[in-house]
């Protein structure tokens, strides 16, 4: 299994808008995808972290290639509520798995 770590910067003013998009744009957008196993949410103040478990390497790969995931980069970045240059990092699972 494969934790892929999206780290970001938020306006906190527009915190509320930000995390509904999280919950009614980027999660459904993450369940369509095959190999997803699970989310964390995480904020503090305006320092945002998503959390996505997947299968494998290739499951996370097929979600960075698809048109769907480009389509919801292009939305949260023109949103507005974005600060700075988001970053992503990958690592493999090992011992215990949380549900």
């Amino acid at each position: 299994m494969i934790m892929r770590i999206w780290r970001t910067r938020v306006n906190e003013a527009r915190a509320a808008e930000y995390e509904e998009f999280a919950a009614n744009v980027s999660l459904p957008m993450f369940r369509s995808h095959r190999g997803f196993e699970g989310h964390l949410f995480g904020r503090r103040g305006g320092d945002c972290v998503v959390v996505t478990i997947w299968k494998d390497d290739a499951a996370a790969d097929a979600l960075e290639a698809s048109a769907r995931y480009r389509d919801t980069v292009d939305r949260i970045n023109a949103a507005g509520f974005l600060i700075g240059r988001s970053q992503v990092e990958r690592f493999p699972l090992h011992g215990d798995v949380a549900p």
